[in-house]
């Protein structure tokens, strides 16, 4: 078991310093951020000072080894837009995107789950035929239609949401939130749904798969064979094995929903990490852009990692092939 997490520790290290390599190659061609740091009335000598002073005339290299050497400490450097910490921006962006995360999340995996054992189990009901049509438009749609048409349903012709910003929050020092004001509870309804309806139907139709494939399986037969109620075969024996590759897709999914949040965040101007990104690339603020993807490898491989790690301890199949392969 350690000689296995060792080595996925290590192709997990080997993967960020991959991606960090080519998304601060791409960083190259977005545009030179001294123009937009200098004005109109620039001189050469001003151009070369601010170059000099950021290091952009230090080898491509070079300049990846500065980033990954601070990175490492917590240290990613000056914005050219904002001329702050890097690290303090993120940080002050940060409970916009994790509590918007934390709400799509929830309702993404409690009526995904909720609704894919229901269209299992009764997947020849007109409802459940009602709900798997309906699920199409999750599927189908993309993120920033579905935005744009809540907005105009609930905002525009009805009233009942704001459709821009996070409302009213409080300020607790260490984080800001909107739960506890009505303002910032009502502006996280729509940009919850629309970031989350995508993950739910993907859960959905992920449980109802497994659950009808577990409920075809011999060992159900044979449990309605010997006269067990229909709920504890549905819930003791089905479901229990139905979650175990729900489980995976779902951890991966909810990474991705911090991750694509950057859609949601511009529909709805949402002040979080996701359009902050989106700023960074319209003024080319490459330390910006660059502790973004980062921060969204590292938690992206870090998640894969977690999801090995568990497989390999909960699944004796994956031990007993390792034996073997010695």
């Amino acid at each position: 078991m350690l000689a296995y997490a060792l080595r996925r520790v290590l192709q997990s290290f080997l993967v960020l310093l991959v991606v960090g390599l080519v998304a601060f190659s791409m960083f190259r061609f977005v545009g030179d951020p001294v123009d937009n740091l200098l004005g109109q009335e620039r001189t050469q000598e001003d151009i070369e000072r601010v170059r000099a002073d950021l290091g952009l005339d230090d080898p491509f290299l070079v300049q990846y080894w500065t980033f990954l050497k601070k990175a490492a400490t917590g240290d990613f450097g000056l914005s050219y837009r904002q001329a702050r910490p890097v690290g303090d921006i993120i940080a002050e962006r940060a409970p916009a995107t994790l509590e918007l995360a934390l709400v799509s999340g929830t309702m993404a995996i409690f009526f995904g789950v909720v609704l894919g054992i229901f269209t299992a189990i009764r997947r020849d009901g007109w409802v459940a035929n009602v709900i798997m049509s309906t699920s199409l438009i999750g599927v189908s749609l993309p993120t920033f239609l579905i935005g744009i048409l809540l907005i105009y349903l609930f905002s525009v012709e009805l009233g009942w949401l704001p459709s821009f910003g996070r409302g009213e929050v409080v300020d607790l020092g260490w984080w800001t939130t909107g739960f506890l004001t009505a303002s910032g509870l009502k502006a996280l309804i729509l940009p919850s749904i629309t970031l989350g309806l995508y993950q739910m139907t993907l859960i959905m139709r992920l449980v109802r798969s497994e659950m009808l494939e577990v409920l075809r399986a011999d060992y159900i037969r044979f449990a309605r064979a010997r006269g067990l109620r229909e709920k504890s075969v549905n819930f003791r024996h089905a479901l229990k094995n139905t979650l175990v590759p729900v489980i995976t897709v779902t951890g991966l999914q909810l990474g991705s929903i911090i991750a694509f949040a950057i859609i949601t965040e511009t529909v709805f101007q949402w002040p979080g990490v996701g359009l902050l990104f989106i700023n960074a690339i319209q003024f080319v603020d490459i330390p910006v852009m660059a502790a973004y993807l980062m921060l969204i490898s590292v938690m992206f491989v870090g998640i894969n990692l977690v999801v090995d790690l568990l497989y390999f301890a909960i699944d004796p199949r994956l031990r007993a092939d390792r034996t073997k392969a010695h």
